[in-house]
């Protein structure tokens, strides 16, 4: 049996290509890299399927340039008119795009090398992200007891 190869490439040159697949119409899976989406979605373990937008909602996961080839994974807070406010799941701050700047939407999850797809039309992300958002004003400690207690005593969850 072979063995597979892993290359690692920088954010800025991986994703305009992962870009020019998404307008072709081909969906990409791509590696998680960085903690903020946590506390649900783990640094180099978790996966995101992604295709172009077609119509983008507050609440959808979107892959965004937030400026010339810094593109951040995040959720839509808030949209007014052209201008889109996103905040990471594990972030305290929120980050600023134009509608056109959306250029990747997640239609779902691969959690915990799974082959599943954790879809986020399903009623499991819906109840999830419902209730993370709800819980917003207090996720500066929601996400502090998680990372300083329950991941040295359980791990990621």
């Amino acid at each position: 049996m072979k063995a597979i190869q892993t290359k690692q490439f920088a954010n800025a040159i991986l994703l305009p290509e992962v870009v020019k697949f998404l307008n072709e119409g081909k969906t990409v899976t791509l590696r998680l890299k960085g903690y903020s989406m946590r506390p649900f979605l783990e640094n180099n373990r978790d996966k995101a399927l992604l295709v172009k937008p077609s119509k983008i909602a507050v609440g959808d996961p979107v892959l965004a340039e937030i400026s010339p080839k810094h593109y951040v994974l995040h959720r839509i807070i808030k949209i007014e008119g052209n201008d889109v406010t996103l905040m990471g799941d594990g972030n305290l701050g929120v980050e600023y795009c134009k509608k056109e700047n959306i250029v990747g939407a997640v239609i779902g999850f691969y959690r915990k090398d799974r082959k599943n797809l954790d879809s986020t039309d399903g009623w499991k992300w819906k109840l999830y992200s419902k209730v993370w958002m709800t819980l917003r004003p207090l996720r500066r400690y929601l996400l502090a007891f998680y990372r300083k207690l329950w991941m040295p005593i359980f791990g990621a969850i």
